[in-house]
């Protein structure tokens, strides 16, 4: 049995993950923005927002006290964003940098000191297909998600003398509330994007399966859909087909664009 930590466990994969984790038997943790939020039967709850640093260290201190340590911490939480260059604020750019990356970070942070003592640990980071492939007008979520990956491989290497192992999820659009996150001035991408999320035939149930099937193998990474590992696999052994599909979206969007009154991040 396992000590298990998932942030943005109140909904969507987190909530999925929370749940499968507690039905294979495992004391579980779930955290989320809000002061208080059901959990899955058998789980506890705990406030924790991933933006402040002493959020996460009184996570690490509640994890110590009435667990004694922790054995996998799932840094989860995110939003949904995106939007072509010239369209997107800074702002926008500001707070999925400060969820997505730096949420990430603190929780890497947080807990690395108690995994190194214990000589154990797996880090488990949701990054996304957009981490290791990367869509025009999605910049800023590319660019975060890929940042992750780069995060979580690093950490692989320097915290494997400590027997720490680490892990990073890299899934495609599944249904789920993600949708409601996506904020901006870039209207046009942020619903093309709720399209994706909405019309998707997988589940975030799906999603957890393949997640926790990968983390029971302790797999670098973690693909846990077909159409993600098919982009990927596209990629990186059929790269001009790869650009052309690319290539193919940004033309489309640039005809859209071209017929459409601007958005408000144009003016």
């Amino acid at each position: 049995m396992s000590r298990v930590l998932v942030t943005g466990g109140a909904s969507g994969l987190g909530a999925a993950l929370v749940a499968r984790f507690v039905a294979d038997g495992h004391q579980v943790l779930s955290t989320d923005l809000a002061a208080e939020s059901p959990a899955a039967d058998g789980a506890q709850y705990r406030q924790l927002n991933v933006r402040d640093a002493s959020d996460w260290e009184a996570a690490v201190a509640w994890c110590e006290e009435n667990w004694g340590g922790l054995d996998i911490l799932v840094n989860n939480a995110g939003i949904a964003t995106g939007g072509r260059i010239d369209v997107e604020s800074l702002d926008e750019w500001d707070r999925v940098v400060d969820i997505n990356l730096m949420g990430v970070v603190r929780g890497c942070r947080a807990f690395t000191p108690l995994f190194k003592r214990q000589r154990s640990g797996h880090i488990v980071n949701t990054a996304s297909a957009a981490g290791l492939v990367h869509p025009p007008m999605m910049s800023s979520y590319n660019t975060v998600k890929a940042g992750v990956v780069a995060l979580s491989e690093t950490l692989s290497h320097e915290l494997h003398p400590y027997g720490v192992t680490v892990s990073v999820v890299c899934p495609s659009f599944f249904r789920t509330n993600l949708g409601d996150s996506i904020r901006g001035d870039d209207t046009e991408m942020g619903a093309t994007a709720r399209r994706l999320i909405e019309k998707s035939p997988r589940t975030a149930d799906d999603i957890a399966a393949g997640v926790v099937a990968g983390i029971k193998k302790k797999q670098f990474l973690i693909i846990p859909d077909r159409p993600a590992l098919l982009a990927w696999r596209t990629k990186r052994f059929a790269r001009p087909l790869y650009d052309r599909q690319m290539r193919k979206i940004a033309a489309r969007a640039r005809e859209r664009a071209e017929t459409q009154v601007p958005s408000t991040g144009e003016r």
